[in-house]
C-alpha cells in the first residue's frame, strides 16, 4: 500500500461506512488532484499494478434483469463470458445515462457497494492473485483497497473468468 496515497482528512464515503459498519478492514487512496476517470491512469495515480485496481461495470440482461461486473483496469469484460458466468444467452453494458438513476452512481465513481439495489454480482477471478485490490469507494477520486474474499461481508458476489485479456 502506497503511504502517499493515505490521508487522515479524506471525506468518508458510503462504501467506507459500509465497510467500517462491516467491520471489514480497508485502506483509502485518495487520487483526486489527479483529475482522471480513466481506469489505467487511476492506477497509475495511485501506482499500484493495473491488474489490481478493479473497475465495475453494470450490464443488462433481457426482461430488465442486472448484473454487475469487476474486472481489472488493465483489460475489459468479456461479454460472451459474462453472460455465461451469470446464466443468461446475452448481456450487454447499460447505457451511461441509465447508471445513475440504477445504482446511485455516476460513470467513474462507481462501485459493487452501495449501490441503490443489490444486484448479482461477479468478480474477475483474477482478483484471487493479489492479497487486496482496489476498486471505487463510490466518489471520483476515493478508491477503497482490501482483500478480494472481504467483499462478500457487505455484498454477496461470486467469482468467474469474465474479463478479456
Amino acid at each position: 500500500m502506497k503511504k502517499e496515497n493515505l490521508r487522515t482528512d479524506m471525506e468518508k464515503t458510503n462504501v467506507m461506512r459500509v465497510l467500517e459498519q462491516k467491520k471489514i478492514p480497508y485502506t483509502p487512496h485518495d487520487y483526486s488532484q489527479s483529475g482522471t476517470t480513466a481506469g489505467l491512469e487511476v492506477a497509475a495515480a495511485l501506482g499500484e499494478d493495473p491488474a489490481r485496481v478493479f473497475k465495475t461495470l453494470v450490464t443488462e440482461a433481457a426482461g430488465r434483469k442486472y448484473y454487475v461486473f469487476m474486472v481489472p483496469v488493465s483489460g475489459g469484460l468479456d461479454l460472451k463470458k459474462a453472460a455465461k458466468a451469470v446464466g443468461e444467452k446475452k448481456i450487454e453494458m447499460i447505457p451511461q445515462k441509465d447508471l445513475l438513476p440504477l445504482t446511485g452512481y455516476v460513470h467513474g465513481g462507481c462501485s459493487p457497494i452501495g449501490m441503490k439495489k443489490a444486484f448479482p454480482t461477479v468478480v474477475d477471478i483474477s482478483a484471487k492473485d493479489f492479497p487486496t485490490i482496489c476498486f471505487s469507494a463510490g466518489k471520483i477520486g476515493y478508491q477503497v483497497e482490501t482483500a478480494p474474499d472481504d467483499i462478500g461481508k457487505a455484498i454477496r458476489f461470486s467469482y468467474a473468468d469474465v474479463a478479456d485479456r
